[in-house]
């Protein structure tokens, strides 16, 4: 199997130190660049094509948020995965909308980085599963009355068994659970999962889980 591929994005230089080093010693990844703002983050993403782009939200001369709109829109788009020191902000809540794999808060342990690289890479996992499920909340709440019609409105073509994929995207729980759960394996939940996704028109599952709240799926 093949290094996973991640670029680092953030305007301190200690962190990009700090993640470059936590990756290199756990095996496995290959840090193919790193770049200090967005534009050059952007420009990294174009030419170097990561698998994963670790982004800080706030940053000069481009901000995290319209870095990633722009990476994520690129032709051979990588999964990007938001850098921050907050468990809710306004800046992460539009990373969510605008198709953000993840968030990885600043202070994770070392030995909890490598692993949430490898599950966002994987597509199978958000990161910081109990940050995420927190701001996810936060995102539904605030948005709940004007989007929970539009939300019904997109799933009402789903079939029973695509609703209850998609109500268990939202609880944030790993393939291994959701095969449990839905007593088949787990290559058959990933086939389930990219199909609803594309049914969708949902960039990962993140936007998933999203949607599954606002529907109401996990009410009751």
């Amino acid at each position: 199997m093949s290094d996973i591929r991640v670029l680092l994005v953030d305007d301190e230089e200690l962190v990009r130190f700090g993640l470059r080093t936590v990756l290199e010693s756990a095996g496995g990844f290959e840090v193919v660049g790193e770049a200090g703002n967005g534009a050059d983050g952007v420009r990294a993403a174009r030419e170097l094509r990561p698998d994963v782009v670790l982004i800080d939200i706030r940053m000069p001369v481009l901000d995290g948020l319209t870095a990633t709109r722009q990476m994520l829109a690129l032709p051979q788009a990588p999964r990007v995965a938001v850098l921050t020191t907050f468990h809710v902000d306004e800046y992460v809540h539009a990373a969510l909308a605008a198709g953000a794999g993840g968030f990885l808060l600043k202070d994770t342990p070392p030995r909890e980085i490598a692993a949430a690289v490898r599950a966002v890479a994987d597509g199978t996992a958000t990161l910081s599963p109990a940050v995420t499920a927190a701001i996810i909340e936060s995102y539904v709440d605030k948005k709940a009355a004007p989007r929970k019609a539009e939300a019904l409105r997109r799933i009402a073509d789903l079939s029973d068994r695509e609703r209850e994929v998609l109500a268990l995207l939202g609880t944030g729980e790993p393939n291994a659970e959701l095969a449990k759960r839905l007593f088949v394996s787990e290559a058959t939940v990933k086939t389930y999962v990219s199909r609803l996704l594309t049914k969708l028109d949902l960039v990962n599952r993140t936007q998933a889980a999203i949607l599954a709240h606002e529907a109401g799926l996990l009410d009751g």
